[in-house]
């Protein structure tokens, strides 16, 4: 039978289950990766699982997200981190190397393998022709550990290119088309794979921004072809030797289709505060700005730092404009010192900050109150600047620096200047100073623990009956921005989860930890609408709240990679069988639900009294066989050690 590119992976990956669209299939995984605002809890979770050591082909840890050093908190975070992979076996990129997604396509990326990592945006590895994943923490844990990768098999949609990109237009503006056509929610379910004649005008980097930017549009992951542009990227990296040319059969076939003509794209923008409100640049020029921001996982290749150099040579910014430069890895400004390109971002009065994420996670780099930011990262959810109420576009490098010259949102076509046509060596120089290696022998090592580094929680098993309120009500296309926010102030307790509580739906209501502290023994309730639990992969917008004493989620629909965290930490997710009936739930109702686990055991909608109004209302869920197994069990770590107290291994 002729197979696609994600065919091709899956099959050869395969250990449970067949690829139907809908059912669970299980997955070898070959690599992970971890990012410090998530690692932490990974290796804590990982320490709880007694494994020992890593059982994947490779591992690798980086530390990009929590990089501002305030206080103690986040440097005693980078010394666990470091212990962790010395005693575990993981490879360890230090603060100041580079962003987890760009770093790792440079240095482990190998096309063929597959790839999980604790951070939602880890599909870019896909531009590799990778099959990857993001997750939560503890399912890249149980990964690590040796176990497969639960999904349901996605329908596979083929998105066809031709032609080539007209001057001033990048792979940004390609991503931005395809949440222009779809939305933030048009890809669920789905992997989407891009093929056609119009790859061969598209680098692995510019691959890189479209694979990466594939999550905003809810997608399981995003796959490309293996081929000569890859081959070419690993050689400029030094890996040449890894390549493997993975391709779709002639005659493959998928499951949707659709067809970009690259030709025909102009710049596009997104407006705030989702990725999914795109627009032509031409329809929003002349507003003024305040910031614009090149970098980030979304643009982090060299070409995406070259460009905006050679657009500013010789110029200035005006001096009420902050233009940020986030180089994406330290090899990158080595690489751009080399070729020269530097000088002019310098030169031209850019503000320059370490190689990191930084303000795309909202850690720094907030504009100010009331003006507009033109970024190049992936994501706009409302408040994740760090500025309350904040106006954030998301747009190409060639858009965010046409803006900064002009101090105004600017189409970049109509700059009096040519395009800047830039070719990438065929030969980069490599700095792997700050990567550290697996230790061959680790016996020995202690994990180093600071004061701000606690315990997991213990949580119960789920119980038969659960009564409580509604201690919020909330709408569509909530993010896991908004349920655990991220920034300066809350980012250092990621291995905290007392203290990260207190933030727990604060973007929503500022009271939410106030009321819930009553009912955490208890048990509670939230409502949401459509797509809830959107964007990154953070465990702590489930683990969180669980702490807190949530036990059930009802909303009309879930993103994938937040519903099944809350089954990994005990938390139902049940959804409205009559749409109609999110309207007629209030905060503060108290709600009944009786005979759970047969309920669930059962696999049938039913119905759940709302004690308030005396009326009730059906729901349904959608749960394997599996993951109401760990649901019964209250969460994932209590699965994994009942399954091996149950094969006669009694660690606790």
């Amino acid at each position: 039978m002729a197979m696609n590119v994600t065919q091709k992976l899956i099959v050869s990956h395969l250990v449970n289950g067949r690829m139907r669209p809908g059912e669970e299939i299980g997955l070898r995984i070959d690599q992970t990766l971890t990012q410090d605002a998530t690692g932490t809890m990974v290796m804590l979770e990982f320490e709880a699982m007694q494994v020992g050591r890593v059982k994947t082909e490779l591992s690798a840890q980086y530390v990009d997200h929590n990089l501002l050093q305030t206080d103690y908190r986040n440097a005693d975070d980078h010394l666990f981190l470091r212990s962790a992979c010395q005693k575990f076996g993981i490879w360890y990129s230090r603060p100041g190397n580079g962003v987890s997604h760009p770093v790792h396509m440079q240095r482990f990326g190998i096309p063929g393998k597959t790839l999980i990592g604790s951070d939602s945006h880890t599909p870019a590895a896909g531009a590799l022709g990778m099959l990857a994943f993001g997750a939560g923490g503890l399912e890249v844990a149980t990964v690590m550990a040796g176990e497969p990768m639960y999904v349901r098999m996605p329908e596979v949609l083929g998105i066809r290119l031709t032609g080539r990109l007209p001057d001033w237009v990048s792979a940004k503006d390609v991503i931005l088309e395809m949440l222009r056509r779809y939305g933030v929610d048009g890809g669920r379910g789905k992997i989407i794979e891009y093929f056609g004649p119009g790859l061969d005008d598209l680098s692995a980097m510019d691959r890189h921004v479209i694979a990466n930017m594939g999550t905003e549009l809810g997608a399981t992951t995003t796959v490309f072809p293996s081929d000569d542009a890859v081959r070419r990227f690993l050689d400029t990296q030094q890996r040449g030797e890894v390549w493997r040319e993975v391709k779709a059969d002639a005659d493959a076939g998928y499951d949707q289709t659709d067809h970009i003509d690259l030709g025909t794209l102009e710049p596009l923008i997104a407006l705030p505060s989702s990725p999914g409100n795109v627009v032509p640049v031409r329809e929003v020029i002349g507003r003024p700005i305040y910031q614009a921001y090149i970098g980030s996982s979304a643009n982090p290749g060299l070409r995406d730092f070259a460009v905006p150099a050679l657009m500013v040579a010789g110029r200035r910014i005006p001096d009420h404009i902050s233009f940020d430069v986030n180089p994406t890895s330290r090899q990158l400004i080595e690489n751009m010192i080399e070729l020269g390109l530097m000088a002019h971002l310098i030169n031209c009065g850019a503000r320059f900050h370490q190689a990191g994420c930084n303000g795309c996670i909202g850690m720094g780099q907030a504009p100010a109150t009331g003006k507009i930011s033109l970024r190049t990262v992936p994501r706009n959810f409302p408040g994740r600047s760090g500025t309350i109420e904040d106006q954030v576009y998301l747009c190409s490098p060639e858009t965010a620096t046409a803006s900064a010259l002009n101090g105004v949102i600017t189409d970049p076509r109509t700059l009096s200047m040519p395009y800047p046509r830039f070719k990438e060596p065929e030969r980069l120089s490599v700095n792997t100073t700050l990567l550290l290696g697996p230790l061959e022998n680790s016996e020995g090592v202690e994990l180093e623990k600071g004061p701000n580094i606690k315990p997991l929680p213990e949580f119960d098993a789920l119980p038969d009956r659960i009564e409580g309120p509604v201690l919020l009500k909330m709408g569509d296309n909530i993010s896991t921005d908004e349920i655990m926010p991220a920034g300066a102030s809350v980012l250092p307790f990621r291995s905290n989860i007392p203290e990260i509580s207190r933030f727990a739906f604060s973007r929503i209501d500022l009271d939410y930890y106030d009321r819930t502290i009553r009912y955490q023994k208890t048990g509670s309730f939230v409502i949401g609408g459509d797509n809830y639990g959107q964007g990154s992969s953070r465990e702590h917008a489930a683990l969180a709240p669980r702490y807190l004493g949530l036990r059930a989620v009802i909303a009309k629909s879930f993103a994938r990679i937040h519903a099944q965290n809350l089954i990994n930490f005990g938390i139902v997710p049940l959804t409205f069988e009559n749409g109609d009936d999110w309207r007629r739930v209030e905060q503060g109702d108290q709600l009944r639900m009786t005979g759970l686990v047969a309920r669930l055991k059962a696999g049938e909608p039913f119905d759940i009294e709302n004690l308030t109004r005396n009326w009730a209302f059906r729901v349904g869920f959608a749960l394997s066989q599996r993951q109401l197994e760990v649901l019964l069990a209250g969460g994932l770590i209590n699965h994994i050690r009942h399954i091996r107290q149950t094969a006669g291994n009694t660690a606790p």
